[in-house]
């Protein structure tokens, strides 16, 4: 595209981001759609981060940027937190892999125990994904049933047993490379109907139930703490394991993961991001007798196969317990918590002072923005639009708007998910005003652009 045919928000941002559009033509050559990660994917060209600090990152140009992506979800204090960068600064010059086990990996795998209510035992793994697979598993091996039952919309990682059904148009789950026989054995049901879950579970007999503990996409379409409860209930009463999925959630909403919020135990824990405090790091926790699958001990004969040249990896250790040790407070959690709400607050007085049809809603540290909304609306922080329908709230909006807006926001010093954001702790009232000032000066923009009304 010319910049002649640009429209004037992008014309602007291949001005202001002129040198990470020069990497961005480097990295084509190398990866496929010169990215490394699908999120990351962005028309015209993603951003190139140089460094970043606390609540901010800098791009190669020298621009400055309110983070409300913050790691993927994984930052909960911020990046380069010191007792993070000075645990992984003192083990690096260490051992990096020590091929064998270490001290380290005791007191991260401890500090979970001590947090998470459902962790009697666990397994380090690499990844949430990595870590949602050995759930799965242990879960067939446990109760001898194969089939495994997810919700609409909620994500588990990109493996092949999971990845059907996370996201929108949600008129078909069959995704390419996935096969008939894996379809066979996933089982995709509405979120927040009992009724239906209860009747399929009956009907099924899965060996297990996973979930998203906030609801899809770290709440897009929030689940809450009546429907976990009767999630719990049904699935106790059936012998079916239940999964709570809180690679984002945990740590995250409350020091105890949402399983401490709602105080309701699962069977299996799957976590990652903030668990390994930003550095690559997974693992499953739950229930002793589950784990024992996993044990050269278990006498069953059928003992999980579970090697992994990076589980528990002391930096990944290291980060995760200073990481973890913070967190236990539970005041990080607070304030990224109150942060996000005076942002959900503070925008929904902005659309409607603006008369622009968006509205902002979320629990916890989350932020979700939903365009083309012209329902009712609430000054109440528990409002959820769409009367909580999740195809209603997890689908795609105009490519278009969604294109100018994140280069308009980027333009005006925010960086977001597209329409999802989240905070940390390190968040400050100016990061608060800069965000609420950019988001007018993105509407002023898209409105010059035609975008808006």
């Amino acid at each position: 595209m010319s910049q002649a045919t640009l429209s004037t928000v992008e014309a602007k941002y291949h001005e202001h981001y002129a040198q990470s559009h020069k990497l961005f033509e480097t990295a084509e050559a190398t990866f496929p759609d010169g990215v490394t990660h699908d999120a990351r994917h962005f028309q015209p060209f993603p951003i190139y981060v140089q460094r970043a600090q606390g609540s901010h990152k800098w791009t190669i140009e020298g621009h400055e940027l309110v983070d409300l992506w913050v790691g993927h979800g994984s930052l909960l204090l911020g990046h380069c937190h010191p007792a993070v960068v000075d645990a992984v600064q003192q083990q690096v010059a260490k051992a990096t892999h020590p091929g064998g086990c270490h001290e380290l990996e005791i007191e991260w795998g401890q500090w979970v125990k001590k947090l998470i209510r459902s962790a009697e035992r666990l397994r380090f793994t690499s990844s949430g994904t990595e870590a949602t697979l050995m759930a799965l598993r242990l879960s067939r091996i446990f109760t001898g049933r194969n089939k495994v039952l997810k919700f609409t919309g909620h994500f588990h990682g990109w493996h092949d047993a999971l990845v059907p059904g996370n996201e929108a148009p949600f008129d078909s789950f069959d995704v390419p490379g996935v096969t008939p026989g894996v379809m066979e054995d996933l089982v995709i049901v509405p979120p927040n109907d009992l009724q239906v879950l209860e009747e399929t579970l009956d009907k099924q007999n899965p060996a297990c139930v996973i979930l998203e503990a906030t609801g899809s996409h770290f709440g897009v379409a929030p689940i809450q703490g009546d429907f976990l409860r009767g999630v719990r209930k049904l699935t106790a009463e059936r012998d079916i394991i239940l999964i709570f999925d809180e690679v984002i959630s945990g740590f995250r909403v409350h020091q105890g993961g949402a399983q401490g919020h709602y105080e309701i135990t699962p069977d299996l824990t799957t976590m990652a991001k903030i668990l390994a405090g930003g550095l690559p790091g997974g693992c499953v926790a739950g229930r002793e007798d589950i784990l024992e699958c996993i044990s050269f001990k278990n006498t069953s004969g059928k003992k999980m196969k579970h090697p992994g040249t990076f589980n528990a990896n002391p930096l990944s250790a290291a980060a995760g317990s200073a990481t973890l040790e913070i967190v236990s407070s539970g005041d990080p959690n607070r304030k990224a918590n109150e942060t996000a709400a005076t942002i959900r607050g503070r925008l929904n007085r902005l659309f409607e002072n603006e008369g622009v049809n968006w509205i902002a809603y979320g629990e916890f540290s989350g932020i979700k923005i939903l365009p083309e909304y012209d329902g009712p609306r609430s000054s109440s922080d528990d409002f959820i639009p769409c009367n909580g329908q999740y195809d209603q709230l997890d689908r795609k909006f105009d490519a278009g708007l969604s294109r100018a807006f994140r280069c308009a926001l980027l333009l005006h010093g925010v960086d977001m998910g597209g329409w999802r954001a989240m905070t940390s702790c390190e968040h400050t009232a100016d990061d608060i005003e800069h965000v609420i000032d950019a988001f007018s000066g993105t509407i002023r923009m898209l409105r010059e652009d035609g975008f808006l009304n």
